[in-house]
């Protein structure tokens, strides 16, 4: 029921009924919100962006995109992941440029994608070969970008990207090391 609904209210929003916008915060924000903590997790616990500004920040972002012709479900989450990614590598890239210096670390994809611990220039790192990714296998790089920013699991990743489990599976593996050999390089 609840997929139906916010689909249909994505519609209905696109659409011009702002009515609808109130019926869907309720219906998003909550899984919105575990997006958010499932890729927060693993940050270090003086980091200041918080899952709830994160959901806020990107909510806004989406609301706003009044022009998209929304399909269902999926892919509001989808866009929702991508969102999430531009947030938090612009803010990786302002925090950066805070600071003075700044070492380079090495990154690990691990396979718990969204716990293992993840700094700002981690952030910037990962999206910088995402990028490469992209030129390379297109739908591999949507894999990461669901999984690693927007915290999505495979059975979720799948949905967004209607492709099957076992494909995102393989993807992921695949581009998880592709990107730790780009990475550590």
């Amino acid at each position: 029921m609840e997929r139906v609904s916010i689909t249909s209210l994505l519609k209905a929003h696109s659409s011009g009924d702002e009515y609808a916008l109130d019926q869907l915060i309720p219906l998003v924000y909550s899984e919105m919100h575990r997006m958010a903590e499932g890729r927060l997790i693993g940050e270090r616990p003086d980091h200041t962006y918080s899952a709830t500004a994160l959901v806020h920040e990107a909510y806004l972002k989406l609301v706003d995109f009044n022009k998209i012709d929304w399909k269902n479900r999926n892919h509001f989450f989808g866009i929702a992941s991508q969102v999430m990614r531009n947030i938090l590598v612009n803010y990786a890239v302002r925090k950066k440029a805070d600071k003075r210096g700044g070492d380079n670390h090495k990154v690990t994809l691990s396979a718990e994608h969204v716990k293992f611990e993840a700094d700002l220039h981690d952030i910037i790192t990962v999206d910088s070969a995402l990028k490469k990714l992209e030129q390379i296998d297109a739908r591999q790089a949507k894999v990461v970008e669901c999984r690693f920013f927007g915290g999505l699991t495979i059975s979720e990743t799948a949905g967004v990207l209607g492709i099957s489990e076992p494909t995102v599976s393989r993807d992921w593996q695949v581009a998880r090391a592709w990107l730790n050999r780009e990475i550590s390089r």
